[in-house]
Protein backbone atom coordinates (compact mmCIF):
# COMPACT_ATOMS: atom_id res chain seq x y z
CA UNK A 1 0.00 0.00 0.00
CA UNK A 2 0.97 3.38 -0.82
CA UNK A 3 0.26 7.03 0.65
CA UNK A 4 0.35 8.99 -3.11
CA UNK A 5 3.35 10.84 -1.17
CA UNK A 6 5.99 11.12 -4.09
CA UNK A 7 9.42 9.77 -2.55
CA UNK A 8 11.79 10.54 -5.51
CA UNK A 9 11.99 11.15 -9.04
CA UNK A 10 13.62 8.76 -11.36
CA UNK A 11 14.56 8.32 -15.09
CA UNK A 12 13.71 5.87 -18.17
CA UNK A 13 17.64 4.45 -19.06
CA UNK A 14 16.81 1.74 -20.92
CA UNK A 15 13.55 -0.12 -22.79
CA UNK A 16 14.01 -3.69 -23.65
CA UNK A 17 11.32 -5.99 -24.95
CA UNK A 18 10.65 -9.57 -23.76
CA UNK A 19 8.29 -11.54 -25.58
CA UNK A 20 5.19 -9.16 -25.20
CA UNK A 21 6.53 -7.90 -21.73
CA UNK A 22 8.45 -4.90 -21.80
CA UNK A 23 11.29 -3.94 -19.39
CA UNK A 24 12.32 -0.86 -18.26
CA UNK A 25 15.55 0.42 -16.35
CA UNK A 26 15.14 3.29 -14.01
CA UNK A 27 17.88 5.50 -12.56
CA UNK A 28 16.79 7.03 -9.21
CA UNK A 29 18.49 8.19 -5.92
CA UNK A 30 16.79 5.53 -3.94
CA UNK A 31 17.56 2.56 -6.22
CA UNK A 32 20.59 1.45 -4.36
CA UNK A 33 18.59 1.38 -1.23
CA UNK A 34 15.51 -1.38 -2.76
CA UNK A 35 15.49 -5.01 -2.19
CA UNK A 36 14.93 -7.32 -5.77
CA UNK A 37 11.14 -8.58 -5.00
CA UNK A 38 10.21 -4.76 -3.65
CA UNK A 39 7.10 -3.78 -4.84
CA UNK A 40 7.82 0.25 -6.06
CA UNK A 41 5.24 2.44 -7.28
CA UNK A 42 6.53 4.13 -10.82
CA UNK A 43 3.93 6.57 -12.14
CA UNK A 44 1.14 4.84 -9.42
CA UNK A 45 1.60 1.69 -10.97
CA UNK A 46 2.60 -1.14 -8.52
CA UNK A 47 5.50 -2.79 -10.21
CA UNK A 48 8.11 -5.29 -8.56
CA UNK A 49 12.06 -4.68 -8.59
CA UNK A 50 13.43 -7.60 -10.53
CA UNK A 51 17.73 -6.29 -10.76
CA UNK A 52 19.41 -3.67 -9.52
CA UNK A 53 22.53 -2.32 -10.49
CA UNK A 54 24.01 0.67 -8.97
CA UNK A 55 21.87 3.84 -8.87
CA UNK A 56 19.85 1.88 -11.57
CA UNK A 57 16.61 -0.59 -10.80
CA UNK A 58 14.56 -2.63 -13.74
CA UNK A 59 11.05 -3.50 -13.20
CA UNK A 60 9.11 -6.02 -16.08
CA UNK A 61 5.45 -4.72 -17.10
CA UNK A 62 3.27 -7.31 -18.66
CA UNK A 63 0.46 -6.29 -21.73
CA UNK A 64 -2.12 -6.22 -18.59
CA UNK A 65 0.00 -3.48 -17.37
CA UNK A 66 0.60 -1.43 -20.13
CA UNK A 67 -3.03 -1.58 -21.47
CA UNK A 68 -4.38 0.39 -18.26
CA UNK A 69 -1.33 2.48 -18.20
CA UNK A 70 0.75 5.35 -19.25
CA UNK A 71 3.52 3.47 -19.59
CA UNK A 72 3.71 2.67 -23.18
CA UNK A 73 4.03 6.20 -23.76
CA UNK A 74 7.30 5.89 -21.81
CA UNK A 75 10.74 6.95 -23.67
CA UNK A 76 14.73 7.03 -22.50
CA UNK A 77 14.62 10.51 -20.20
CA UNK A 78 11.10 9.92 -19.12
CA UNK A 79 11.06 10.85 -15.80
CA UNK A 80 8.93 8.54 -13.43
CA UNK A 81 7.57 9.35 -9.89
CA UNK A 82 8.89 6.82 -7.57
CA UNK A 83 7.49 5.94 -3.94
CA UNK A 84 8.11 2.55 -1.91
CA UNK A 85 5.61 1.35 0.07
CA UNK A 86 4.38 2.77 3.09
CA UNK A 87 5.97 1.02 6.20
CA UNK A 88 3.43 -0.09 9.07
CA UNK A 89 4.75 2.50 11.52
CA UNK A 90 4.74 5.19 8.90
CA UNK A 91 2.98 8.46 8.76
CA UNK A 92 0.11 8.13 6.45
CA UNK A 93 0.63 11.70 4.52
CA UNK A 94 -1.50 11.14 1.65
CA UNK A 95 -4.55 8.78 1.15
CA UNK A 96 -4.81 4.67 0.84
CA UNK A 97 -3.05 3.80 -2.61
CA UNK A 98 -2.88 0.64 -3.83
CA UNK A 99 -0.82 1.04 -6.91
CA UNK A 100 -3.09 -0.16 -9.34
CA UNK A 101 -3.98 1.96 -11.84
CA UNK A 102 -7.54 2.01 -12.89
CA UNK A 103 -7.61 3.85 -16.57
CA UNK A 104 -5.59 6.69 -18.40
CA UNK A 105 -6.92 10.50 -18.25
CA UNK A 106 -5.82 13.23 -21.22
CA UNK A 107 -4.43 16.43 -20.10
CA UNK A 108 -6.60 19.23 -21.60
CA UNK A 109 -5.29 22.17 -19.94
CA UNK A 110 -2.81 23.67 -17.87
CA UNK A 111 -3.51 26.98 -16.20
CA UNK A 112 -0.42 29.14 -14.70
CA UNK A 113 -1.75 30.66 -11.74
CA UNK A 114 1.15 32.66 -11.07
CA UNK A 115 2.80 30.38 -8.11
CA UNK A 116 0.71 27.50 -8.55
CA UNK A 117 -0.92 25.65 -11.42
CA UNK A 118 -4.10 23.87 -12.41
CA UNK A 119 -4.35 21.14 -14.51
CA UNK A 120 -7.41 19.79 -16.13
CA UNK A 121 -8.27 16.45 -17.02
CA UNK A 122 -11.01 13.98 -18.96
CA UNK A 123 -11.04 10.65 -18.62
CA UNK A 124 -13.67 7.73 -20.43
CA UNK A 125 -16.71 7.47 -17.85
CA UNK A 126 -17.78 3.86 -19.11
CA UNK A 127 -16.03 2.00 -16.78
CA UNK A 128 -17.89 3.42 -13.89
CA UNK A 129 -15.33 5.76 -12.46
CA UNK A 130 -15.79 8.94 -11.35
CA UNK A 131 -14.56 11.68 -8.64
CA UNK A 132 -15.97 14.18 -5.95
CA UNK A 133 -15.32 17.65 -5.24
CA UNK A 134 -12.52 17.62 -2.81
CA UNK A 135 -12.27 13.95 -2.68
CA UNK A 136 -8.78 12.08 -3.16
CA UNK A 137 -7.44 10.86 -6.74
CA UNK A 138 -3.88 9.79 -7.47
CA UNK A 139 -2.37 10.88 -10.61
CA UNK A 140 0.64 8.97 -11.39
CA UNK A 141 1.14 8.31 -8.16
CA UNK A 142 1.07 11.52 -6.31
CA UNK A 143 -2.02 12.39 -4.14
CA UNK A 144 -4.26 15.11 -4.71
CA UNK A 145 -7.10 16.92 -3.91
CA UNK A 146 -9.99 17.16 -6.44
CA UNK A 147 -11.54 20.07 -7.88
CA UNK A 148 -14.11 21.45 -10.57
CA UNK A 149 -15.31 18.10 -10.39
CA UNK A 150 -17.96 17.13 -13.60
CA UNK A 151 -18.73 13.87 -15.21
CA UNK A 152 -15.66 12.18 -16.73
CA UNK A 153 -13.59 15.96 -16.05
CA UNK A 154 -11.78 17.88 -12.89
CA UNK A 155 -9.00 19.47 -11.91
CA UNK A 156 -6.41 19.74 -9.30
CA UNK A 157 -4.02 22.23 -8.20
CA UNK A 158 -0.30 21.64 -8.07
CA UNK A 159 2.17 24.07 -6.17
CA UNK A 160 5.62 24.64 -6.68
CA UNK A 161 7.04 21.96 -4.62
CA UNK A 162 5.00 19.07 -6.00
CA UNK A 163 5.78 20.91 -9.41
CA UNK A 164 9.21 20.67 -8.86
CA UNK A 165 9.88 17.65 -7.62
CA UNK A 166 7.37 14.95 -9.32
CA UNK A 167 6.26 14.53 -13.41
CA UNK A 168 4.12 16.99 -12.96
CA UNK A 169 6.52 19.84 -14.57
CA UNK A 170 6.50 17.39 -18.18
CA UNK A 171 2.66 17.13 -18.06
CA UNK A 172 1.36 19.03 -20.93
CA UNK A 173 -2.02 19.70 -22.96
CA UNK A 174 -2.02 15.44 -24.66
CA UNK A 175 -0.01 14.33 -22.02
CA UNK A 176 -1.76 10.93 -21.23
CA UNK A 177 -1.82 10.17 -17.26
CA UNK A 178 -2.68 7.06 -14.72
CA UNK A 179 -5.45 7.56 -12.71
CA UNK A 180 -6.41 5.66 -9.43
CA UNK A 181 -9.51 6.40 -8.12
CA UNK A 182 -9.92 6.34 -4.37
CA UNK A 183 -10.82 2.99 -3.30
CA UNK A 184 -13.66 3.89 -0.54
CA UNK A 185 -15.47 5.38 -3.78
CA UNK A 186 -15.02 2.45 -5.62
CA UNK A 187 -16.15 -0.07 -2.94
CA UNK A 188 -19.04 2.65 -2.03
CA UNK A 189 -19.93 2.28 -5.80
CA UNK A 190 -19.94 -1.23 -6.39
CA UNK A 191 -22.21 -1.97 -3.21
CA UNK A 192 -24.72 1.11 -4.03
CA UNK A 193 -24.73 -0.79 -7.75
CA UNK A 194 -25.70 -3.94 -6.08
CA UNK A 195 -28.40 -2.71 -3.77
CA UNK A 196 -30.32 -0.74 -7.04
CA UNK A 197 -30.49 -4.11 -9.11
Amino acid sequence: MFTGIIESLGEVKAITEDKENVIFTIESPISQELKVDQSLSHNGVCLTVTAIEGNTHNVTAIQETLRKSNLGDWQVGSLVNLERSMPANGRFDGHIVQGHVDQTAVCTHVLDEDGSWLFTFEYDTSPGNFTVEKGSICINGVSLTVVNSQDGKFSVAIIPYTYEHTNFKQITKGTQINLEFDILGKYIQKLYGKHAE
